[in-house]
Parts: structure tokens; C-alpha cells; sequence
């Protein structure tokens, strides 16, 4: 990692907390409240649902009127205990990370994590031990500063060109792209929307995603959740928005003329809850998730308040995957 990587990592953790300290009462809570209200099913993973699925967990009740779902955001405390007993396991950040946590919850039948939050569909259909429960539509597109002289659109062939380093200024601006970090969801579904296998050299890696306090020049472009914009916009969740303004692709704008989410954008992209296969059938994970009359599907208001799109296949369980 470079000198700037590191400064824009910093920047970021310092600009979060900042956020914290000022943003008065967002509608979801960061990490269970209080931390010993371990509820029925602990979910982990990707920062670009984590705020949709803490919403879901204030708003998701059993019979009894009991909250159902724990969510644990991203970033945090280094550690965190997703139950009663033992099961203090490294918070895991990013979509990747969640699904590996997942994986291994099951691998050794600890119980700790139940739910994985994955803003990416399956990349290793060795197996069918998981099934990627879609919830929710969301899209992926770049930002930049909003006072940046750079075009307000680019096509994916140039997003492509950026972030292989073959495309280096435009409008006399030199390029600086940045990724999120290596277990982003958002960064895998980015880089294989536009066609990029490996990053070239002069892309800045390792950020947080969903940030834009990382853009700290003219030149910065970054990958950015444009339902987490949304959301931080309008003050649903913590606003760690900075300078950055959603650029088009394609000539094709992220958001509807009334700022929601434009579900026809060309990088869109289903989001999911990703379960144990065997568990479907358990009573809790399939009045929570499986199927269009689960809760999770049924609370349109929550998903729209964060600022996602509706889904004809929400609660469908039949893409089933290793990881």
C-alpha cells in the first residue's frame, strides 16, 4: 500500500467518525443496541447493505413482537460477539468477508454467523452450500468531486481505460481512480462490469467504500453504491457523502429526475442475503428472507428509506453457490 493509500484510509476512518459525533439520530443503529442484544439471526458482511439490513432489524418482528435480525456494520471494534455464549470473531468488513465468516460459521457449526450481507452475487459454484437470497435492487457508478473539472459522464469502455491505467486525464485533468478495499462487493461487481480483471498500477487501493471523503482531488474517481447515496443524502444513515457527485455512464444517470434510484441504469445489480443452503427450510430464516411474502420482502418502506429499488425475484433462493 502507498503513502496516499494510507492518507485516504486515515481520512476516511477520521471523516466517519467525525460523522458519528455530528449526525443527529440516524434512523439505523450501527451494530446492535445494546451490543448484548444478540436476537435470533447475526448478519455481517457488506457495508453497502449494512445500514438497509440494521432498518430491517428495528422493523423485522417475530409473532411475539421481538426484533429478528442483529446487523453488524463493517467497521467497528476490531472484534465483535454475535452471541450469547463464545463467538467473538473478527468483524468481518465487506461482502467477501461476511460470506467467509458465514462459511466458516458453518464449517464448524459454531452458530456465530447466520447471515451473510453480500452486495455481489456468487463467484465460486464449486457447491451449492450457500443460496443468495435477493433482496433489494441497487447500481454501481463512479463519483468524483463535485467541483471537479472532469466530465459529469463517462462510458464504460473510458471507466475501463481509468482503471487500467491506459486512460490517464480528460477535460487537461489527470486521472486518479481509487478501489475500495480487496473484500468489497462493490469493487468486485464494478471491476467485472466494466470488464477490468487487474487493476493497473496507478489505482489507488484499499479505501473504504461508499466514502467520498476519500476524493481529495480533481482527479479522484471512485466506485460508489448509488443506493447508499442516496441514503446518506437524505440523511437516512450516516452522510459520508463529502464532496463527491455521482457521475452517468453511458449517458445514462444513476438517479430517476425525483432521486431515486434509476433501476434501469446499465450497472445495476441485485443485492443479497446469503444463507446456509440446509438452512433454508428453518423456520426463522424463511419467515425472515425466503420467498415474496417474507418479511424482509413485504417491508418495501424500510428498502425504499435506504434507498433501493424493489425486486420482482425478491426472496428467491435458487442461485446457490460456494462463495
Amino acid at each position: 500500500m502507498n503513502v496516499k493509500s494510507r492518507a485516504r484510509i486515515g481520512a476516511v476512518v477520521g471523516a466517519a467518525a467525525l460523522g458519528l459525533g455530528v449526525m443527529a439520530a440516524p434512523a439505523a443503529q450501527a451494530d446492535p443496541a445494546p451490543i448484548t442484544d444478540y436476537r435470533q439471526l447475526t448478519a455481517v458482511g457488506s457495508d453497502t447493505t449494512q445500514d438497509v439490513l440494521n432498518g430491517l432489524g428495528n422493523s423485522v418482528r417475530d409473532a411475539a413482537n421481538a426484533k429478528i435480525i442483529a446487523s453488524w456494520n463493517a467497521t467497528g471494534s476490531a472484534t465483535i460477539k454475535t452471541k450469547a455464549t463464545n463467538c467473538v470473531i473478527n468483524r468481518p468488513n465487506g461482502s467477501s468477508a461476511g460470506i467467509d465468516a458465514l462459511r466458516n460459521a458453518v464449517d464448524t457449526a459454531s452458530g456465530c454467523v447466520d447471515v451473510a450481507r453480500s452486495s455481489r452475487g456468487p463467484v465460486d459454484t464449486t457447491t451449492t452450500d450457500l443460496a443468495f437470497i435477493p433482496f433489494a435492487k441497487d447500481a454501481v457508478t463512479w463519483a468524483k468531486q463535485s467541483t471537479s473539472g472532469l466530465p459529469s459522464n463517462l462510458t464504460q469502455a473510458q471507466l475501463k481505460g481509468i482503471y487500467e491505467c491506459t486512460l490517464t486525464s480528460l477535460n487537461g485533468v489527470a486521472l486518479t481512480p481509487i478501489l475500495p478495499q480487496a473484500n468489497s462487493g462493490t469493487r468486485q461487481f464494478f471491476l467485472s462490469s466494466i470488464g477490468v480483471a487487474t487493476p493497473g498500477s496507478c489505482v489507488t487501493q484499499g479505501a473504504q467504500e461508499n466514502d467520498g471523503t476519500v476524493l481529495d482531488s480533481a482527479g479522484d474517481v471512485v466506485p460508489y453504491s448509488v443506493a447508499q447515496y442516496i441514503a446518506q443524502e437524505k440523511g437516512s444513515v450516516v452522510d459520508r457523502r463529502g464532496t463527491a457527485a455521482l457521475g452517468s455512464i453511458g449517458g445514462t444517470a444513476p438517479r430517476n429526475a425525483n432521486g431515486t434510484l434509476n433501476t434501469s441504469f446499465p450497472l445495476a445489480r441485485d443485492v443479497y442475503n446469503v444463507v446456509p443452503t440446509a438452512k433454508l427450510t428453518n423456520a426463522t430464516i424463511a419467515y425472515t428472507f425466503v420467498g415474496a411474502s417474507s418479511k424482509v420482502c413485504l417491508d418495501t418502506t424500510t428498502l425504499t428509506n435506504y434507498g433501493f429499488g424493489t425486486i420482482a425475484n425478491c426472496g428467491a433462493t435458487t442461485l446457490r453457490a460456494e462463495r
